[in-house]
């Protein structure tokens, strides 16, 4: 069956009738937790979180916000499936993975399998700073399960110029942490009452630049899952307790876990800064410089996990099936709804329907942009 169709991809996914199950029974063990209660379940079923990345933070994250009946949830990831992430990323399968479905979209089907009473919002994109307001100007929270620092840096900008909250979150090796940034806020309704929190560091505060040198990555370091679900799991318990209307409770510090190493005590590997207190030198929080924002200096990203440059210059929609024909002399093309591959042997082009591009098979950028100049057009 040639790829190109996708059949079993793009049929709509099937919903059941979600009136079938009451709120009360899917939530009763939730709603007997006396931090949630009814009230508190209410307030997460009128909840909007945004999860910037659906890989394998993101996706454990999603899974739990659903489950837990946070109303509306975001989903932002530029990348798809691959049998590589089958061993961490939790929403996803070996057909995802067979037919490169988009993160966002394949995260979606499977939420609506458990929980199509809540509303999931999917973008098959790059946030960047050309899309970052319209894509987050709905939610009350943002989580961050991104693979890059350049990303982050540009949402704590945006966080903090917005006064919206947003958790950071990271896992590497057996290495888990997670931090929360609530930043000051004029009580405008761009967040869930109450809102009465006293602001925290953000995260130029704590990082005032980007690291510098090597950074490891899954791809060099390995990940387990176990460490994903752990900062996963932090994160959305803390999300947990902005929604219900509850930060005084939130956690001010950044934390770390180890889980493979131990003390010479024998107990768990763990480290805590303290984050309570903004930098009034800070660059962003203290003198509000909003430079990634801005864009400027913006460089390609490398992806973690993967030997490939994205491109993301060109915002143009692409019409697949004409490419297909264009490409189709050079190597082999299949394409779905949401995506178009060409393998050309050591490469393979992976494009969206925005004319956003990741090139596999280099590091190279100039060598990614000339294949995408001569494959693509400029």
């Amino acid at each position: 069956m040639p790829l190109s169709t996708f059949p079993e991809s793009i049929m709509p996914t099937p919903h059941a009738d979600s009136s079938a199950i009451s709120t009360q029974d899917r939530y009763s063990r939730q709603i007997l937790f006396p931090g949630i209660g009814i009230s508190g379940q209410q307030a997460l079923a009128a909840a909007h979180v945004a999860i910037i990345g659906c890989g394998a933070t993101g996706a454990a994250a999603a899974a739990l916000l659903a489950r837990a009946g946070v109303g509306s949830l975001t989903l932002i990831d530029r990348d798809f499936v691959e049998p590589s992430n089958l061993q961490r990323q939790i929403l996803f399968d070996e057909a995802d993975a067979l037919q490169s479905l988009p993160k966002a979209e394949a995260a979606r089907r499977k939420i609506a399998l458990f929980n199509s009473a809540i509303s999931v919002h999917p973008h098959v994109a790059d946030l960047v700073p050309a899309n970052i307001h319209q894509l987050l100007a709905p939610a009350h929270l943002i989580l961050d399960a991104t693979d890059n620092f350049e990303t982050r840096y540009l949402l704590n900008d945006y966080a903090v110029q917005q006064a919206k909250p947003w958790i950071y979150a990271a896992a590497i090796g057996a290495y888990a942490a997670s931090m929360n940034i609530l930043p000051k806020t004029n009580q405008t309704d761009s967040v869930p009452a109450p809102t009465s929190f006293a602001p925290t560091a953000c995260l130029a505060c704590i990082f005032p630049k980007p690291p510098s040198g090597p950074v490891e990555t899954c791809d060099t370091a390995g990940i387990l899952s176990t460490a994903v679900n752990l900062a996963a799991s932090i994160q959305v318990t803390e999300a947990l307790k902005f929604l219900t209307g509850q930060s005084q409770l939130m956690r001010r510090t950044l934390l770390s876990f180890d889980l493979w190493a131990s003390e010479p005590n024998g107990s768990l590997n763990r480290s805590e800064i303290n984050t309570s207190t903004p930098d009034p030198s800070c660059s962003v929080c203290g003198q509000n410089l909003f430079t990634h924002l801005a864009g400027e200096g913006r460089p390609h990203i490398t992806l973690c996990g993967r030997n490939s440059v994205q491109i993301h210059e060109h915002h143009r929609p692409v019409d697949f099936a004409a490419m297909q024909n264009r490409l189709a002399p050079h190597g082999n093309v299949r394409f779905n709804d949401l995506l178009l591959r060409f393998d050309r042997p050591p490469h393979t082009i992976s494009l969206f329907r925005d004319g956003r591009a990741i090139i596999q098979g280099t590091t190279d950028v100039t060598l990614a942009r000339s294949l995408y100049a001569r494959f693509i057009g400029s």
